[in-house]
C-alpha cells in the first residue's frame, strides 16, 4: 500500500521534474497537436474512402494534402515561438556560466577604475570584420 492509500488521500503532490513551458509556447504546442491529430484522422478517412471507392476519396485526399501543409506550419510555429520566447526572456544559464563570470570580472574592473578615479577601460574592438577585405 502506498502512502496516499494509508492516509486516505487521493493523490500526493510531487515537485515537477521539469519547468513548465511558457504560456505562448504551450498554446502553440496544443494548437499543433490538435492540427496534427485532425490531419492524421483526415488521412485515415481519405485512405478508407479510397479503399471503398467512394466519391469522397478525391476531395479527402486533396484536403489532407492541404492539412499536411497546415500541420507542418503548426509544428514549425511551436519551434519558432519557443525560440522567440527564449530570445526575449533569456535562457536560464548555469551558475558556472563563462559569460556570467566575464560580466562579473568586467563589473569588478569598472568598480576598481571608478574607485581609483580613472576612466574604465574601453571594450576591445576587433580589427577584422564584415566587409573588410584587407588587414591594415
Amino acid at each position: 500500500m502506498g502512502t496516499a492509500e494509508r492516509r486516505g488521500e487521493l493523490w500526493v503532490e510531487e515537485p515537477a521534474r521539469r519547468r513548465r513551458l511558457p504560456d505562448p509556447v504551450r498554446t502553440a504546442a496544443v494548437r499543433a497537436v490538435l492540427i496534427v491529430a485532425l490531419t492524421l484522422m483526415q488521412a485515415v478517412i481519405a485512405f478508407l474512402c479510397t479503399l471503398a471507392d467512394s466519391w469522397l476519396a478525391f476531395p479527402m485526399v486533396l484536403s489532407s494534402v492541404g492539412s499536411t501543409v497546415v500541420a507542418t506550419w503548426g509544428v514549425l510555429d511551436v519551434w519558432v515561438t519557443r525560440q522567440v520566447w527564449n530570445q526575449r526572456n533569456g535562457v536560464v544559464s548555469a551558475p558556472n556560466s563563462t559569460a556570467r563570470q566575464l560580466r562579473r570580472e568586467r563589473r569588478q574592473a569598472r568598480r576598481q577604475a571608478r574607485a581609483q578615479g580613472r576612466p574604465a577601460p574601453e571594450r576591445i574592438r576587433r580589427r577584422g570584420g564584415a566587409g573588410q577585405l584587407t588587414h591594415t
